[in-house]
């Protein structure tokens, strides 16, 4: 199930949205527990992460 909601974050992502789908793309595949579905999300995570650097955003910083 994970994959699949991996995969609908991807095809559903927006400059807008990008940074927390990949937050909560991280998530999900965390919780991925046979190596078939990590590589088949790997795909997806990598999408999620070009698309967050080809739009120029950045994940926010943590403030101490």
């Amino acid at each position: 199930m994970s994959v699949s909601a991996i995969r609908k974050l991807y095809f559903n992502t927006s400059k807008a949205t990008v940074q927390a789908d990949l937050t909560r793309a991280i998530t999900l595949f965390k919780n991925l527990t046979s190596d078939a579905d990590r590589e088949k999300a790997a795909v997806f995570m990598d999408g999620l992460s070009q698309m967050r650097s080809e739009w120029g955003v950045r994940p926010k910083s943590k403030k101490s």
